[in-house]
């Protein structure tokens, strides 16, 4: 586990531009991310029967953005649990103004490193969905060690997720596609879902508008 940590803050998959929070946000971020927000303390594993008050199916979001399709699907499914992991504080503070908003109470935030809480707080075998959605490309050749999906990344998302877990990715960058693709055909415990009707409706995600300009 010490292995795995030190290879992953060696290489970031992300970097850290912070845009400018608007006064909803911010406030959002001082009155409800003590309310929803979670934090990542090393030797703390999540037990989410307490966190949710509840036994739910959970679903793991690395990197929501803005918290526009989390919070939709949030609303949806109010049967499942929801963590969502970003670390721009503006996409926090949005998520946040959302929940406030519509009084969802199934959605828990992170403003951390994902690994970090992968490593540290999430149970083995007790995620029923990971998603990740159009993570960064790093579409220069010398940054492809920096995309999140590698051999070491999906060892781990391996054993946070239950059995019969699902592991959903989106990118809209072709290349990145393919890497997606390659990487899970070298890790055989993951097999690719086709056809499937029990998660077909899983497999249509909410469009958040960026996705639809980027269209």
């Amino acid at each position: 586990m010490t292995t795995e940590k030190s290879h992953f803050r060696r290489i970031k998959s992300f970097v850290l531009r912070e845009g400018r929070l608007t006064q909803g946000q911010q406030r959002a971020l001082d009155t409800q991310f003590p309310i929803y927000g979670l934090k990542h303390e090393t030797g703390r594993i999540f037990n989410f029967a307490d966190i949710f008050q509840r036994d739910a199916p959970t679903l793991l979001e690395i990197g929501f953005g803005n918290g526009e399709s989390l919070h939709q699907m949030a609303v949806e499914h109010p049967e499942w649990n929801f963590i969502g992991i970003e670390v721009h504080g503006p996409g926090v503070g949005n998520l946040l103004v959302r929940i406030e908003e519509s009084g969802v109470n199934n959605i828990r935030v992170m403003r951390e490193d994902a690994i970090d809480v992968l490593t540290d707080n999430i149970p083995n075998q007790s995620l029923d969905r990971l998603q990740l959605f159009f993570p960064d490309p790093w579409h220069k050749t010398k940054h492809y060690k920096r995309r999140q999906v590698q051999n070491e990344w999906l060892k781990l998302v391996e054993k946070k997720l239950k059995s019969d877990g699902i592991l959903h990715i989106a990118t809209d960058w072709d290349d990145y596609a393919q890497h997606v693709r390659a990487k899970i055909i070298e890790n055989a415990q993951f097999q690719e879902i086709k056809e499937h009707t029990d998660v077909k409706t899983w497999l249509q995600r909410p469009t958040t508008k960026f996705e639809q300009r980027g269209l």
